[in-house]
């Protein structure tokens, strides 16, 4: 969700700091006042284009954050760590800053990022419906997401999309090697040849250490048993040793000790040498048993090392990459055909077209439901907010080979008035009747929809009375899954919202200035009655605000 809007300097707006609450808030305010500036400042940050008019008069440079909660939203933290743009835990923060002369900067997480990246990001946290330029749901993708969600399809088409890939990668082999038949057989053979050599090799990485090790302890036994004999003669074994000397100074002094207590602390410094070595005696001990001067598994190291070394100088790279050259010969041999040829293939490629096939008709099934069943129920809804015998279609376009998101297009389509031809959402004329049909699809998807922010500006255009209770209500229910927040003049919806803003203007300086506050109960009640009457405001237009929001919405 939206915690938090930060603006400064931005067109009639000095300074907002917004905290924002779940559920639905309105915004409300005499025409004029700024409240679709709010609306602009959020786009801005989310990765809209800026230009230099939005820019206060006579500041620098404006500014905007944003911060999200997004610990619920697996699909943008995963954005975020692939893009290496991760902030804090369950937070993302997002900044825009626009310069007067018209240079715009972008950050996320407080690290500098192109607009593309902050329009990505932003298309995963907030839907603005009303205005067409800001709509998801006029993108082709986010009209067939949206369909797959609802047909709880989205990992069938994920599997989809893998299956076509992989189908398409196999026919480029199979058609590269038809362009370059001569020149990739050969190629393959060579490979062959090596991946044989080097697997019948069988050389590690981890074996090289050990190899040079043992190597190394193989040719130099003769000195090892000579300095290991040496050390236990001088410590354990000769007539004068360093153990019988040590033992004889610490037995003499015990005795001694008796005399003057002064000696325990010089014992105590003897006695741990004492025992180290004899520890190392017995360490020694059982190192010499160990060693051998066994001619046989010198030769038997110095053979595997030259081995080593001549498949390392053939291939001219280091010994320890051998195995990594084996891996990518394997690789490049298994998109030749795995060595088995055209003919080889051929059939995989085949298999994989019959598995995308096979995938995407199952899909294709799916969406076909899905399809009817939407069409139905946003046609329906559409019939109780102004637009009766107005006409929803999901249609499916087949796609002559199909492709990576299956056998058919995706496109919503609307008729919004009785005998009207239905015609692609991007070419609804009326931003209300857009905002409406937005509201309805959100409605009824709102179980599978995904996006945590939803803001409807225009939903109130051209509409009054049943029909503004009726959005009120239908907001009211979207926010029970989602954030909601509404632009709106209708006091229907606005008793409807569990928040209410004012968006208020004033002279300051010479200035017109615009700002924001949350509503109490008392003032929520004298707001109402405002959109309700007009310039007078009765006692009887205020007890029917105050009836308004004591409704059970």
């Amino acid at each position: 969700m939206l915690r938090t809007l930060g603006i400064r300097d931005f067109v009639i707006v000095d300074r907002l700091d917004l905290e924002f609450e779940p559920g639905f808030t309105v915004l409300t305010g005499e025409t004029g006042a700024g409240k679709s500036i709010l609306i602009d400042a959020l786009s801005l940050v989310l990765g809209e284009r800026s230009d230099t008019g939005l820019v206060r008069e006579g500041c620098a440079r404006a500014e905007i954050s944003a911060e999200f909660e997004i610990g619920a939203l697996p699909d943008v933290v995963r954005w975020l760590e692939l893009n290496d743009l991760t902030g804090e835990p369950d937070t993302c923060l997002l900044r825009r800053v626009l310069e007067a002369g018209g240079r715009s900067r972008a950050y996320v997480n407080g690290r500098p990022s192109t607009l593309q990246q902050v329009k990505e990001l932003g298309e995963r946290l907030v839907d603005i419906h009303g205005q067409h330029e800001h709509q998801s749901l006029l993108r082709a993708s986010a009209q067939r997401e949206l369909l797959d969600a609802f047909a709880a399809a989205g990992a069938l088409a994920r599997s989809v999309e893998q299956a076509w890939r992989h189908w398409q990668e196999l026919a480029r082999q199979r058609l590269e090697w038809e362009k370059n038949a001569e020149a990739l057989a050969s190629e393959r053979q060579r490979l062959e040849w090596q991946v044989q050599e080097l697997t019948r090799l069988a050389f590690s990485a981890q074996e090289w250490g050990e190899l040079q090790a043992d190597h190394r302890r193989l040719a130099h036994v003769a000195s090892l048993i000579e300095a290991v004999e040496y050390a236990l003669e001088t410590l354990s074994d000769g007539e004068v040793c360093a153990l019988a000397t040590v033992n004889g100074v610490v037995s003499r002094l015990g005795a001694a000790q008796e005399f003057d207590a002064g000696l325990k602390d010089i014992l105590d410094i003897l006695e741990p040498a004492q025992i180290q070595i004899q520890e190392a005696v017995y360490s020694l001990r059982h190192y010499r048993q160990r060693l051998d001067l066994d001619p046989s598994r010198l030769r038997e190291a110095e053979q595997r090392l030259d081995a080593v070394h001549s498949a390392a100088r053939k291939y001219r790279v280091a010994p320890e990459q051998l195995p990594e050259l084996l891996a990518e010969a394997a690789r490049r041999l298994e998109e030749l055909g795995g060595g088995l040829g055209v003919e080889a293939l051929e059939k995989k490629r085949s298999e994989a077209h019959d598995v995308y096939l096979a995938l995407a008709r199952e899909l294709t099934g799916k969406r076909k439901r899905a399809a009817r069943e939407l069409s139905s129920k946003v046609t329906d809804a559409m019939q109780t907010l102004a637009m009766a015998g107005g006409k929803f279609e999901a249609a499916l376009e087949g796609a002559a080979d199909g492709g990576a998101h299956g056998l058919e297009h995706v496109e919503l389509r609307v008729g919004a008035h009785p005998g009207a031809a239905l015609r692609p959402l991007s070419k609804v004329a009326s931003g209300g009747e857009l905002s409406r049909l937005s509201l309805a699809i959100q409605t009824v998807t709102s179980d599978v929809a995904e996006l945590p922010v939803l803001i409807f500006d225009e939903v109130d255009s051209g509409i009054g009375g049943r029909v503004a209770e009726i959005v009120g209500r239908m907001l009211k229910q979207l926010a029970r899954r989602h954030q909601v927040m509404c632009i709106t003049h209708l006091p229907q919806v606005a008793a409807a919202a569990d928040q209410q803003w004012q968006v208020t203007k004033r002279e300051v300086g010479g200035a017109m200035v615009s700002s924001v506050c949350v509503l109490r109960a008392d003032q929520r009640v004298a707001e109402i009655a405002r959109m309700l009457g007009g310039v007078k405001i009765t006692d009887t237009t205020r007890r029917h605000a105050a009836e308004m929001l004591g409704l059970k919405i």
